[in-house]
């Protein structure tokens, strides 16, 4: 019995749900909706107009009357005139809505006389004319206005949308350029562990696996854990030793609570492959990066250090200069960073003779 009661209640529900996407549908068809409008907009000016004068049943046969002469002339001002004259051919439309708005008041004027809806004897027959002129245009300019209100609206979410689709697809295009060069050298590394039967071979797959993994799947993602981000950046950093050995000194610190944190994917890793570029070098004998990264519930603080090292084509001020600011990782990085969090975040980055450094804050997504 219980069993039944409770199927019976989920039918119900089920029922209930049904009946009101159908009636949602039914809402969003322009006959139902323009009926509606049009049915709310007669009972609240005959409330108005029969309060205002005493007498709610000429007010109504007065809005019988006049409601057809209102909706034909607002029908084709929205959908004809306004489309095909404004906003170049102002007059034209300005002079064809008079012609409207009198045609309209000579349609009423006659249709009252035809029922012997008897008009307010206390105006002269201009002031009477000059009321009924008056009051189209009211009509017409609410509902013009209503319409171009209603159009501006689905404009600004339409133009949204595009905004929203066009900063989809290039954070995708951007999201596509990250590190595909690397994997090419780690495949390269693999490749030679191959040809000597390293037994470092399968870890480097493993390793290898995770971050390709992390860059198709998680790459896509609007945000991730943290602690995924920083697992990227850790097997990333591993498979650097396997590329130079003992001549690598890292120092990888993390600070804070990192497993509720979530950021968007993919954006510190450019910063540390940049202080590789910067850190390496032909003769060098060690590679010294220091990563640092600091998280609180507010936001995160990521800090990359090298020492850079001096090269025979000396380049600007007897140096050389890898990409640094102008490299095209460091330029997809920071669109990255303005698409994703505008105004939101610090970048410094200091390219001095003997240190690259970069510090980067960004808010965490629940701040």
């Amino acid at each position: 019995m219980a069993y039944t009661d409770m199927n019976s209640g989920q039918n119900l529900t089920a029922n209930i749900g049904g009946m009101q996407d159908s009636l949602l549908k039914l809402l969003r068809k322009p006959v139902v909706y323009h009926s509606l409008f049009w049915t709310l907009y007669f009972i609240f000016n005959v409330f108005r107009w029969g309060s205002y004068n005493q007498d709610y049943l000429y007010a109504f046969y007065n809005n019988l009357i006049e409601f057809p002469m209102h909706i034909g002339l607002a029908y084709l001002n929205i959908y004809y005139l306004i489309p095909r004259y404004l906003p170049k051919k102002y007059f034209q439309y300005v002079f064809l809505v008079s012609i409207g708005v009198l045609v309209a008041v000579g349609g009423r004027i006659l249709l009252e006389s035809v029922f012997g809806v008897s008009p307010n004897n206390s105006l002269t027959t201009s002031q009477y004319v000059l009321e009924l002129v008056i009051g189209e245009v009211y009509v017409q300019g609410f509902i013009t206005a209503f319409k171009l209100l209603l159009d501006w609206g689905r404009n600004q979410k339409r133009m949204r949308e595009l905004q929203r689709s066009k900063f989809r697809t290039e954070l995708d295009f951007l999201r596509s350029q990250v590190q595909p060069h690397f994997f090419f050298n780690t495949l390269n590394n693999l490749y030679s562990l191959t040809l000597d039967k390293s037994d470092m071979a399968p870890e480097t797959v493993l390793k290898l696996s995770e971050l390709m993994s992390y860059v198709i799947y998680d790459g896509k993602q609007k945000k991730v854990h943290l602690s995924k981000e920083i697992g990227y950046i850790q097997n990333y950093l591993d498979l650097e030793r396997l590329r130079f050995g003992r001549k690598l000194k890292t120092t990888f610190d993390v600070h804070g609570q990192v497993s509720d944190q979530r950021i968007a994917p993919l954006l510190m890793l450019p910063f540390i492959e940049n202080s590789f570029k910067h850190g390496v070098g032909d003769g060098i004998e060690e590679v010294q990066i220091d990563i640092k990264l600091q998280a609180s519930p507010y936001d995160i603080i990521f800090t990359v250090q090298n020492r850079k090292f001096n090269k025979i084509d000396t380049g600007v001020n007897g140096h050389y200069h890898h990409i640094g600011h102008n490299g095209v990782g460091i330029k997809n990085v920071k669109r990255r960073l303005n698409l994703i969090y505008g105004n939101n975040y610090t970048l410094n980055i200091l390219d001095e003779p003997e240190k690259y450094s970069v510090t980067l804050k960004i808010p965490t997504y629940e701040n």
